[in-house]
């Protein structure tokens, strides 16, 4: 079997984060990049399947700057048996559809009989790239599974609702999304690091996926303006010196409240 598991390289939660208010992006800094820790979940999901089933391949795939290649080779030393990143300057700020787009082209190109994904990133957090690559594939999707099993012929799990714990199943080839409830990831070792700075990561341009990114007639958004977010300043204080009622009412009229 070969599985694919999106693997995407963020800035470190641990640092403080802030937007370039001329891109309206998230200023990115080599060293402060990181594989996503649910990415790494998923990529724990397909190396327990790999363990039992010996000659399944892992493959991490990634749609990341040209700075990411040490934190991919975090995914080869943790376990992965390749890596393929997709790396372009057209891909800076990236909508969700275009991701999307550019890694279901990725996944056709590498083949695959399973996709493993995190079910949202820490940067973005739209949770809707896995269900619009599956919808590009034509694969069916169990996302936001807080379990999951893989057999030869099929994966299920199950997804956490609000009101009922729902069991999904799908045959393959097939694309899952996993929640926090699963594993960590294992620790890579010595070995796995060692072999990790032998492997060559293979590279992808949107010229050798077929992708344009400029398509006029694919649905993209546009930063139209950015801005810094303006300082807390302190609230409206109310004093009750009998009148409170009238100060409070005169309050949410004037802000258009009620």
């Amino acid at each position: 079997m070969r599985i694919l598991v999106l693997m995407k390289v963020v800035p470190d939660t641990y640092r403080d984060r802030s937007l370039s208010a001329e891109t309206g992006l998230i200023a990115r800094v080599a060293d402060d990049a990181v594989l996503d820790e649910i990415d790494e979940r998923a990529l724990e999901v397909a190396l327990a399947y790999a363990d039992a089933n010996p000659g399944t391949e892992v493959v991490a795939l990634t749609m990341a700057p040209e700075s990411a290649p040490s934190s991919i080779r975090k995914a080869l030393a943790i376990g992965a048996t390749d890596a393929v990143h997709v790396v372009d300057e057209a891909l800076v700020g990236a909508d969700t559809m275009l991701t999307a787009e550019v890694l279901a082209a990725a996944a056709r190109h590498a083949g695959f009989d399973l996709i493993v994904a995190g079910n949202a990133s820490t940067d973005g957090a739209s949770g809707a790239v896995p269900a619009a690559m599956a919808e590009l594939l034509a694969i069916p999707a169990a996302t936001f599974l807080a379990s999951v099993e893989i057999t030869a012929e099929g994966v299920s799990g199950v997804r956490a609702s609000d009101g009922a714990a729902v069991s999904v199943t799908a045959p393959l080839p097939a694309l899952v999304s996993v929640t926090e409830q699963l594993p960590s990831a294992r620790l890579p070792n010595f070995k796995g690091i060692i072999a990790a700075k032998k492997k060559e990561i293979g590279t992808l341009s949107l010229a050798d996926l077929g992708v344009d990114a400029e398509d006029p007639d694919k649905a993209r958004s546009i930063m139209i303006a950015a801005k810094e977010r303006p300082a807390r300043v302190a609230g409206v204080k109310i004093v009750d010196t009998g009148d409170a009622g009238e100060q409070l009412a005169a309050y949410l009229l004037e802000n258009k409240l009620v």
